[in-house]
């Protein structure tokens, strides 16, 4: 039986009490109007920027400069493609579940938690993942005397998740000014890098004559471009999940839209600027297994200066700016996916200040629980990725199916270049899901495990109690009821 097809209030009862409907989903009410575009920018910016501190330079080690360039700007492609194509669903669909409600009106409950899913793996990894992170920056930044271990993961997940609990609007505005933080030392680390700058160390890694097409450019050949997928999408990982702050938006149609392609500018900009000025500093053999590329970058064969001591905080800052927001993105979408009855009901319940509390706490006590267990951040990011290429593939899809299914749809905003802009994000991000298997394939195998977990779950039993007055299920009963009509 699905929840919420039977009470209704008929138009001649207006003192009628509320329905088994309205009491439901008052009890799930996020704040509406906390955000606008500035603080949806931030947002968007906060997701990826830990990914230009680190992470993207091992790509260097599968495909040299001009490997790992090519592989950058493909994926630059990929997400400036995929954000323009959502841009449009998410000023027609403005709701928490975000990509989710895009594949549930598009291909159907299935695809819906099919993509639910996906983003759910990407956004409860990535914040384990980023906890391991911290904890090695404050070690070796001897921070309050600290090691990277389980107290640092339990305070990171501890004290960030608090503020999420205070208010939407306190959270964004934190997430802002340390994002703030982050881009600002990032832009203070170019121009120092600058005077270091030498093009003929770029090309410096040695030659694997046995590759295909080898060259100083391309040193592990052309098949190095294809591995260096995944770290060429750590510039832009996450900004995706603008949309997931749909219901919480000042006027959603047109703040979306805006926010998230200035988002993926940014990120364009700030990707470009730190992969050149890094590698050119100390060139791409010093820093490509480095765990902090642009502090090596700025020190070369010395040691530390004013200038790495202070990006090696600023790295802290933008640690802490994606960790923060990513815990966001992974609420909202258990929230959302909770509230419809595709995971259990009871996850999505808000407290007084509007906050979804139980898709807070439970992801963080399960990131806690792998960060202490594991303590493997690059192998739970490789498996957020494979769920992150996923979800962008059905994502595409679902812009194609909508734009074909119903073209009449009234959309506020329109993707450039239509059906051609989100195909070329299909094709590119199921290139990406392959190349995942190429960099570790115990991760897609993890990934695949809890999918099918996750599917036995919606096979056998919550895809018989989906609840229809969810907004995303109300979005797609209209459509089939629109629909019907036309036959008729």
């Amino acid at each position: 039986m699905t929840e919420g097809t039977d009470a209704h209030v008929t138009p001649s009862s207006p003192a009628a009490p509320p329905s088994p409907d309205d009491a439901y989903l008052q009890r799930r009410t996020l704040r509406r109007g906390s955000a606008g575009w500035l603080l949806l920018t931030g947002l968007g910016v906060a997701y990826v920027v830990s990914g230009d501190y680190a992470g993207w330079n091992f790509g260097l080690a599968e495909a040299g400069f001009g490997g790992l360039a090519a592989a950058a700007l493909l994926m630059g492609v990929m997400y400036t493609c995929l954000v323009f194509s959502q841009a449009e669903m998410a000023a027609v669909l403005p709701t928490a579940g975000g990509g989710y409600g895009f594949a549930r009106r598009a291909l159907g409950p299935w695809g819906g938690f099919l993509t639910g899913t996906a983003i759910l793996i990407e956004y409860v990894l990535a914040p384990a993942a980023i906890a391991i992170f911290i904890g090695d920056y404050v070690e070796s930044l001897h921070l309050f005397g600290l090691t990277s271990d389980w107290p640092v993961y339990l305070a990171c997940f501890a004290l960030f998740i608090g503020i999420h609990l205070w208010g939407v609007g306190e959270a964004l505005r934190f997430s802002f000014v340390v994002t703030g933080i982050a881009v600002a030392a990032l832009i203070v680390f170019a121009v120092g890098a600058l005077t270091h700058f030498d093009a003929g160390r770029l090309d410096d890694i040695p030659v694997d004559h046995t590759a295909f097409a080898a060259n100083s450019w391309l040193p592990y050949g052309l098949l190095g471009i294809w591995a260096a997928f995944p770290f060429g999408m750590w510039f832009f990982l996450g900004v995706e999940g603008v949309p997931l702050a749909a219901e919480e938006t000042k006027d959603p149609a047109r703040s979306l839209p805006r926010a998230m392609a200035l988002s993926i500018g940014i990120l364009l900009v700030l990707a470009l600027v730190t992969f050149l000025t890094a590698t050119g500093a100390h060139g791409s053999a010093a820093i490509k297994d480095a765990g902090n590329p642009l502090v090596a970058a700025l020190e070369g064969d010395g040691g530390p200066t004013a200038l790495s001591r202070f990006v090696n905080y600023a790295g802290l800052a933008g640690l802490v700016a994606s960790f923060f927001s990513l815990i966001y993105a992974g609420s909202r979408q258990l929230f959302a996916l909770s509230r419809a009855g595709y995971l259990p009901r009871f996850l999505s319940l808000t407290s007084r200040r509007k906050a979804p509390y139980l898709g807070l706490l439970v992801p963080g006590a399960l990131g806690f629980a792998l960060a202490a267990a594991t303590r493997d951040g690059a192998r739970m990011l490789n498996v957020a990725v494979f769920g992150a290429t996923i979800s962008y593939a059905l994502m595409a899809l679902s812009h194609i199916v909508l734009r074909r299914r119903e073209p009449r749809l009234p959309r506020p905003y329109r993707t450039p270049g239509g059906v051609v802009t989100s195909s070329v994000a299909l094709v590119l991000a199921c290139a990406a899901l392959a190349a995942t298997f190429l960099v570790d394939k115990t991760a897609a195998l993890i990934a695949l495990a809890v999918y099918a977990v996750a599917l036995a779950y919606f096979a056998l039993y919550s895809r018989h109690r989906l609840v229809a007055s969810a907004p995303e299920e109300e979005f797609a009963a209209l459509a089939a009821a629109e629909a019907e009509l036309e036959r008729d």
